[in-house]
């Protein structure tokens, strides 16, 4: 009931796209039900794509409405329909890529139609055969476990076939070589291990996911550093997960290596702020402390990078910049504009890195020790 009453609001007009809705106690007074069950309703709909949140600023409604308007019908505004696919579309960085994208296609007058995969080829697929029966007129999508093999491949050809425009962020299928913004995540690797190592570190443990390409080149950045500072790499040294397990799994095998003296490292590199920040709560059980026992690097420079009281080093990852940028170029190629010049085929950006406390010069006992 919740739901479908918040779904009347956007689909009237009463909650209009980028509107902060009611607070949770807002919701629990007009509703009459319990919290657990409004955050339940409000959880499923930013799943479901139509409302968003934004750390610190509460709930937004999104642009969905397009999504209930009959089979092949276009937007009243310009008739112009954007699909935008994530693997996640309510965590971490996702609200701003897609609040970048939203903010400019927003102003040119397009609708927008979002969905995530959980990066799960499966669910991409029913992305993919949902979008194609939109009718949009451009998509922007970001790739499902896109190290391997993307079974999805002949919905992308359907989608040049039909000359429809679309647009790979974060990463893109080797197979296609498509259009695509992406950051350097071999160099960003490389530069958070660097930093590591310019600090007197040495034994350090990289972690990585490795399903997705920009674990892959973050781990080859890892490996660089290693390399160009003359350091001897062990097997040991590098830990590796997929999507299924970053949960429970992965962690398994961080606490193994913390609780052995002899693989104890001084250094971790972490695939993003999330792991980074589940180790953090690890590390604290264990009376570990950061940065005066083990330095941390994590990746993307997320909110979560300042969320607890260790601030953490962290690669920068352009959410916005990319958001806008994919925006202008799915507008360039629909509306037939050139796309040289300006806005070229695809686009990398250099990663820096954001240095906070959670990173120090490695002391003169752990030195003497190891």
């Amino acid at each position: 009931m919740v739901k479908e009453k918040i779904k009347e609001w956007i689909t009237t007009g009463q909650v209009k796209p980028g509107d902060k809705i009611y607070s949770e106690n807002e919701l629990v007074k007009i509703f009459g039900v319990s919290r657990h069950t409004i955050r339940q309703a409000v959880g499923d709909l930013v799943h479901e794509g139509w409302l968003y949140r934004e750390q610190g600023a509460g709930t937004f409604c999104s642009n969905k409405v397009i999504q209930n308007q009959p089979k092949g019908e276009k937007s009243p505004i310009n008739g112009k329909n954007i699909g935008v696919i994530t693997t996640y579309i309510s965590d971490y960085i996702f609200p701003l890529i897609i609040k970048g994208i939203e903010s400019y296609l927003t102003e040119k007058g397009y609708s927008l139609t979002f969905a995530c995969t959980d990066n799960d080829v499966e669910k991409e697929k029913q992305c993919l055969q949902s979008m194609l029966s939109r009718n949009i007129d451009g998509l922007i999508i970001e790739p499902t476990k896109s190290s391997g093999y993307n079974p999805n491949i002949n919905f992308y050809l359907e989608l040049e076939q039909n000359n429809i425009p679309y647009l790979m962020i974060n990463q893109y299928y080797s197979q296609l070589i498509p259009p695509h913004i992406i950051v350097n995540d071999k160099k960003g690797g490389f530069i958070a291990t660097d930093h590591l190592i310019k600090l007197g570190h040495e034994k350090i443990i990289g972690i990585f996911k490795t399903d997705d390409l920009q674990g892959v080149y973050r781990m080859q950045g890892f490996i660089q550093a290693f390399r160009e500072n003359n350091i001897t790499l062990f097997p040991e040294m590098i830990i590796t997960y997929s999507t299924e397990e970053q949960d429970n799994i992965l962690m398994e095998k961080v606490k193994k290596i913390l609780s052995l003296s002899e693989t104890m490292p001084t250094g971790i590199i972490c695939y993003n702020d999330q792991i980074a920040l589940s180790l953090l709560n690890i590390l604290r059980d264990l009376q570990i402390r950061v940065p005066e026992d083990i330095s941390m690097v994590g990746y993307d420079d997320s909110y979560l990078a300042e969320a607890s009281e260790v601030k953490l080093t962290s690669v920068i990852h352009p959410k916005m910049k990319m958001g806008i940028d994919a925006a202008k170029w799915i507008v360039s190629a629909v509306e037939n504009k050139s796309l040289e010049g300006s806005i070229p085929q695809s686009m990398v950006y250099e990663p820096e890195l954001a240095i906070r406390n959670s990173t120090a010069t490695l002391r003169n006992e752990f030195i003497e020790s190891n």
